[in-house]
């Protein structure tokens, strides 16, 4: 197995590089000091996995997945500085996060779970770690001035959508359809999930199956028996259950 160690931090790419020493089953291909080189390095090495860095200088660890090629996505282990809340999160034998300083034991750990798990595997935990950890991205940008955004696979890149454009969301099975204002969005999530990683502000449940953008709310739209239906910025009509009914209106203003 080829890995690479992305961070900007010498002693921590240092630190890495030791401890992977002391595994043969796991060749080192290379080390990355910022984002750039990281992107290169990933496209040209293509390694089995990598150690990457979440805040780097010149741009962070998503940013870097999301402009990495290539049909093999390698086995994503993010490197973070988060405080304990953080800890507590993912601390949890999640092989995908190591919380700075880990110790020696929390590191062989993870890489134990690496060296046993498929690939298929690693890109489900990988899928679902990566939206919690946003969501921590999410509750931190509330103390400060930092802007969330959704992270959603296609295919081997991470597209980061900007809430303020998404129209409403739908429940089909197991996942969640997002509609934009010219392109619909397919993520393994629930409903129930999305509603607590966006802000209750602007999105609302309306139906066991559907979410709305009250932003993007274009007219309120009365029928028989006091139902309702909101017609959308896109002329979407999406029906509100009754249950749901009185928080809508009282978010709309109505």
């Amino acid at each position: 197995m080829k890995a690479l160690v992305i961070d900007d931090e010498e002693l921590a790419r240092k630190r890495v590089l030791a401890l992977l020493g002391k595994v043969p089953e796991i060749e080192v291909s290379g080390e990355c000091s910022n984002g750039k080189s990281a992107i290169s390095e990933i496209n040209k090495l293509n390694p089995d996995l990598i150690f990457l860095d979440i805040n780097m200088k010149d741009m962070n660890g998503f940013e870097v997945l999301q402009k990495i090629k290539g049909t093999s996505k390698p086995i994503v282990i993010f490197v973070t500085a988060y405080d304990n809340y953080a800890l507590k999160a993912f601390d949890v034998d999640a092989f995908d996060f190591l919380l700075k300083p880990f110790k020696d034991e929390r590191f062989f750990r993870t890489i134990d779970k690496v060296l046993k798990i498929s690939k298929s595997e690693a890109n489900s935990y990988f899928e679902k770690r990566i939206i919690e950890l946003f969501n921590l991205y999410k509750l931190k940008s509330e103390k400060g001035n930092n802007q969330f955004k959704l992270p959603v696979k296609q295919g081997n890149k991470t597209v980061l959508l900007n809430p303020e454009n998404i129209l409403y969301i739908k429940a089909s099975g197991c996942y969640s359809e997002i509609f934009t204002e010219d392109k619909k969005y397919v993520l393994r999530d629930s409903l129930t999930n999305l509603c607590d990683l966006l802000d209750s502000n602007s999105f609302v449940r309306v139906h066991r199956s559907s979410i709305v953008n009250i932003t993007h709310v274009k007219e309120i739209v009365h029928s028989d028996f006091s139902e309702i239906d909101a017609r959308m910025s896109n002329n979407k009509l999406l029906h509100i259950s009754k249950s749901h009914k009185s928080e809508f209106l009282e978010k709309i203003g109505v």
